[in-house]
């Protein structure tokens, strides 16, 4: 296939200058990048103007397709007013109204709205917050400056985020540099650690963590979780009412409850927050993503009245929170993030989107006929396809085979863009993506998977 002038300089600058995240750019080099240029509904469209399905929302973030016309119109009305200002010691319209929306569609109980950069940044507001409130607010509870986390976590690559993460694959590296924390194995039904069949089992994954937070619970500031599904884990879904029980543990033992709801947050699952399914409000939520639809990185931590107010007192208490970024509150991302909310209540996304994942779910069931898919896990729209080896006896794939990148590539030649975590296919398409194209991308994706799978190379 012939490249286009254009297309051959702009990848001979990014092979010079470039160096992308989560890429082994050896390997990155040796061809011709995709390079997107522009972006229609569930589209993108490259430098070529090869059109491909953005199966992965662009990595979770497009909620309502791209170029939205009420976005866009949000983002350029802003631009008539001022692109930036600082919150330090100011403050700015957009991000006012939107702390206050923010706070009339999250769980009870949240009633402040502390502004970031992106979901690493959230999940470091939430750790600092909750250590510094248990010091002021019940110094006597006990030091209370660890955290408790599941295995297999994932809550971002700054380094506290990555203390309370658990991808060996992403994290060993950098074991100096990180504070310890606690952790206990995940709800992964598929491979139970205590190969127990659920719901016989009566969701006893559960008991340890309960174990810890009886005993340590004098140096636990917090338990930390990804409500519903563990996203960067493989799309791992917890039972229903793993998530009450540990909010019901937490208040028990006197130990707060953060919710990283970055990747789950904004509709993901059926419901604006995954906390609702269960009617659960943490004393500290994390979200970004999907806050701007796709359109401006901003981030936030909400938290409880209470957890403020621990904050409160004279100059010279300095019990103030000494944290804060350039960009925090910034006014475009604010007012794209408020049209975003906007368009939820005018396009009634969240019931299309508890609707299309019925179909959804229809359409993956052939899937589990093939020979090679072992488990597939969904929430709403989001979906984890498990590919392995053997299906007696689920024995994985060898990372090294990268068989997950196969079926991506066998994607990506018939149109439809995946990032797969390693064995491990994902899909999430944006809430406004149409039944055909649904219908289409999980065609492609099927059509993938015997091809990549059935490769002798690929099963040896």
């Amino acid at each position: 296939m012939t490249t286009s002038s254009k297309t051959a300089r702009l990848a001979a600058w990014d092979h010079a200058y470039l160096w992308h995240p989560f890429t082994q750019m050896q390997e990155w080099e040796q061809d011709v990048p995709l390079i997107i240029e522009k972006g229609k509904g569930s589209y993108l469209i490259d430098t070529e103007g090869r059109k491909y399905l953005d199966g992965t929302s662009s990595i979770w973030v497009n909620l309502h397709g791209h170029r939205h016309p009420q976005l866009d119109r949000a983002l350029t009305a802003q631009l008539r007013n001022i692109a930036h200002s600082t919150l330090l010691g100011l403050s700015n319209p957009p991000a006012i109204r939107l702390a206050r929306e923010l706070i009339r569609l999250a769980p009870k109980g949240l009633q402040r709205v502390f502004y970031s950069d992106n979901g690493s940044t959230a999940v470091e507001v939430a750790l600092k917050m909750a250590v510094q409130y248990w010091q002021q607010q019940h110094p006597t509870a006990g030091p209370k400056h660890s955290f408790l986390h599941l295995k297999l976590a994932y809550h971002g690559d700054t380094v506290g985020a990555v203390s309370v993460g658990n991808i060996e694959l992403f994290h060993a590296r950098f074991k100096a540099l990180l504070f310890p924390t606690l952790e206990v194995d995940p709800p992964y039904c598929y491979r139970c650690p205590l190969s127990l069949t659920y719901p016989s089992c009566g969701m006893a994954c559960i008991d340890p963590l309960e174990t810890i937070l009886k005993t340590r619970q004098r140096e636990l500031a917090g338990v930390i979780l990804e409500p519903l599904v563990q996203a960067a884990a493989g799309m791992i879904t917890a039972p229903h009412g793993y998530l009450k029980r540990v909010r019901d543990l937490c208040t028990r033992y006197h130990v707060l409850l953060i919710a990283d709801e970055v990747a789950t947050g904004f509709g993901r699952t059926g419901k604006m927050f995954a906390c609702q399914h269960e009617g659960v409000t943490p004393d500290l939520m994390a979200i970004s993503k999907g806050l701007t639809g796709g359109y401006m990185p901003l981030a936030a931590t909400l938290t409880t009245e209470e957890i403020y107010r621990a904050f409160l007192g004279r100059y010279e208490d300095w019990k103030t929170f000494f944290h804060g970024h350039s960009y925090t509150g910034n006014p475009l991302g604010c007012a794209v993030a408020l049209a975003n909310l906007e368009v939820f209540r005018r396009e009634k996304t969240l019931p299309q989107v508890r609707k299309h994942s019925r179909l959804l779910a229809r359409l993956l069931r052939p899937l589990v006929s093939l020979t090679h898919v072992g488990d597939i896990r969904q929430c709403g729209f989001m979906v984890g396809i498990e590919l392995v080896q053997d299906r007696q006896t689920r024995s994985p794939y060898p990372l090294e085979l990268r068989i997950g990148h196969r079926v991506a590539q066998a994607c990506r030649a018939a149109g439809l863009l995946l990032r797969p975590l390693g064995n491990i296919l994902v899909l999430v398409p944006s809430l406004s993506v149409r039944p055909r194209e649904l219908t289409k991308m999980v065609a492609i994706l099927h059509r993938a998977i015997v091809q990549a799978t059935e490769d002798r190379s690929a099963s040896s």
